[in-house]
């Protein structure tokens, strides 16, 4: 059962102690869980064929599908780019890209069965609207071809959207097409903050895109925004969500950004001196939280938002909400196939993921064989750590009797290592236990990665 919506707090009613004690979990960085476990566990030994295999028993499921594509390409990285990306302006990548991607649906529809529905499809990157409208139609084409398409008005197609590569006759073309979702990425609106991250977007480009997008019908619009960023400040900030609350998108993602230069080396342009302090970041999430709820938005899990009446909230309300590698979705029940470079599918039991090198990927499947470089069959532990992680990731909620039930287990007793992890963040009031349902608080949601990384065996 869906938890109570939540109550705010501002910043200024935390006491000093929880204030500091949240500020030292925040700082941690912590998987995202859009799977679990987290892509660093998977393993060398998962070939092609173990995917083969998983494909195929995955038939008998009744479960639907769920398309994830990979578009790598874009014009101009921006710094905070934590994605797979390869910045061009060569017009001959693309097209043998796309080739490369009809041979790997190719190769993996012989083992579907593909009267299996398309309940889901996400275009993401990269920058998907890169491709010319002409290279649209033929991949959305080749997907219908190998997969069949839905036109059922509860499909739910989407992609993501760079203001800066979009006008509306490409708003029109993706909507003819079939596509009912958009995701806009914004970051924020302040010119400062948009210079200093490599990603200058002027207001109006984002809200012009966004008035199309309501003329054409799209179902739901989704803009994308950062905390944490260069040159931010929290009164700046503000002024961002006053602006993205009058723009009135049915969702709203607000994710806390992780400097990582070692890691991800466009984040080496940022000059780490430009970072807001960590308090002023946490400030940042505590307006976001603050003010959307207060201008009607409903919190879904650890960093998105949405209107009263986005599919989001029902299946918040009815217990179908799942976070994947598409990050919050309301269609829980399907299997995720993840097409093109670094792609990652979650097919019930077992993850796989395609190299992330576009000249392996590409080797692979000229040589007609999947790309599958890396996987995990999940262990019946891996699976009840992972079903109370997305309990958390979901509902900021987790219901051990129900757990224990649906596994046959004496949860309390199970989850001892990671329940006595939760006992200080309950003390500083980021968690609260009545019986056997553990919900994290208001202050709790800001950093329900560190809750769920208490129930994460690998780290």
């Amino acid at each position: 059962m869906a938890s109570a919506a939540p109550t705010f707090v501002s910043t200024a009613a935390l006491s000093a102690a929880r204030h500091t004690a949240l500020l030292r979990r925040h700082a941690s960085h912590r998987p995202g869980y859009m799977t679990y476990p987290a892509p660093h566990a998977f393993s060398g030994q998962f070939s092609a064929a173990d995917f083969i295999r998983a494909l195929e028993r995955s038939n008998a499921s009744g479960r639907g599908l769920s398309l994830y594509v990979h578009i790598p390409f874009c014009h101009k990285r921006s710094f905070l780019c934590a994605c797979n990306r390869t910045p061009t302006h060569d017009p001959t990548l693309p097209e043998l890209y796309l080739s490369r991607l009809d041979r790997e649906m190719v190769l993996t529809a012989r083992h579907l069965d593909t009267a299996r529905p398309v309940e889901q499809l996400y275009w993401g990157g990269g920058t998907p609207a890169l491709l010319s409208l002409g290279q649209m139609s033929d991949l959305f084409d080749r997907l219908d071809a190998r997969f069949g398409l839905s036109s059922a008005p509860e499909r739910d197609y989407a992609i993501e959207i760079d203001p800066r590569e979009a006008d509306v006759f490409t708003l029109r073309h993706l909507q003819l097409l079939g596509f009912n979702r958009i995701s806009l990425g914004v970051q924020d609106l302040n010119p400062e903050v948009q210079q200093a991250i490599n990603r200058v977007q002027p207001r109006a480009m984002t809200e012009t895109l966004m008035e199309e997008s309501h003329r054409l019908g799209f179902r739901s619009l989704r803009l994308e925004l950062a905390c944490g960023l260069p040159r931010q400040t929290l009164p700046g900030f503000v002024e961002t969500l006053e602006q993205v609350i009058e723009l009135n998108p049915a969702r709203i993602a607000a994710r806390h950004y992780q400097h990582r230069p070692r890691q991800f080396a466009a984040q080496r342009h940022i000059n780490a001196a430009d970072l807001p302090a960590p308090a002023e970041t946490l400030a940042m999430l505590h307006a976001t939280a603050e003010r959307l709820g207060q201008a009607g938005y409903v919190p879904i899990g650890a960093d998105h938002f949405a209107r009263p009446d986005d599919s989001l909230v029902a299946a918040r309300q009815n217990g179908t909400l799942q976070r994947n590698l598409q990050g919050y979705t309301s269609h829980a029940n399907c299997d995720l196939l993840g097409l093109g470079v670094s792609a990652m599918s979650r097919i019930d039991d077992v993850y796989a993921q395609n190299p992330a090198r576009l000249d392996r990927y590409a080797n692979a499947l000229d040589s007609g064989q999947l790309a599958t470089v890396r996987g995990l069959c999940l262990s019946r532990d891996d699976l009840i750590h992972r079903a109370a992680i997305e309990a958390l990731m979901c509902h900021a909620r987790l219901d051990l009797a129900a757990l224990g039930q649906r596994f046959q287990i004496d949860a309390p007793r199970y989850f001892s290592r990671a329940l006595g992890q939760l006992a200080e963040a309950a003390r500083d009031g980021l968690v609260k236990q009545s019986g056997e349902v553990i919900t994290a608080t208001p202050a709790g949601r800001l950093v329900l990665r560190q809750l769920a990384a208490a129930f994460d065996t690998y780290l």
